[in-house]
């Protein structure tokens, strides 16, 4: 594995196949040891071993992945990268009041648990007004469930 500045891993150049399929066998929820070199042998809780499978199958899907506590600042281009916008798309953001951020001296800075909340609030958002647009659909009588496909002549 490569290190990358801090909290970014790259994920490994061999495949993962092997440790995949133990975990795959093992499912969630399950209690896991972590063996060190010397043999000793820890306990982890867990969350702790369902982050290390989220870890595991993000790299096995060939993503490199960061960890930081929810309280880390951000400059304003990671969280950019993060939320998948240009820099100055979250510049605006930060200027409409949609991100908090704080700004101790010429540059913002966004707490991570920010730009997640931002994120998630998104996604619940996005996910609602689908869910009207298939409702007023589905009372139109535009959106059909049906065997197979519909012709027309």
């Amino acid at each position: 594995m490569i290190a990358v500045p801090d909290l970014t891993v790259l994920p490994p150049t061999e495949p993962l196949d092997e440790l995949l399929d133990m975990l795959r066998r093992l499912g969630s929820g399950r209690s896991a040891e972590l063996v060190g070199p010397d043999g000793a042998r820890l306990r982890l809780p867990t969350p702790v071993y369902e982050v290390l499978r989220e870890v595991v199958q993000a790299m096995a899907r060939g993503q490199a992945v960061t960890i930081a506590p929810h309280n880390q600042r951000l400059t304003t281009q990671e969280a950019a990268d993060l939320l998948g916008v240009s820099r100055p798309t979250l510049v605006k953001m930060l200027d409409e009041g949609l991100i908090p951020f704080e700004q101790p001296g010429r540059h913002r800075r966004v707490r991570l648990r920010d730009v997640l909340a931002f994120q998630e609030n998104r996604r619940s958002a996005r996910e609602a007004a689908l869910d009207e647009l298939i409702e007023a659909s589905e009372e139109a009588d535009g959106y059909r469930k049906s065997a197979g496909p519909t012709r027309t002549r």
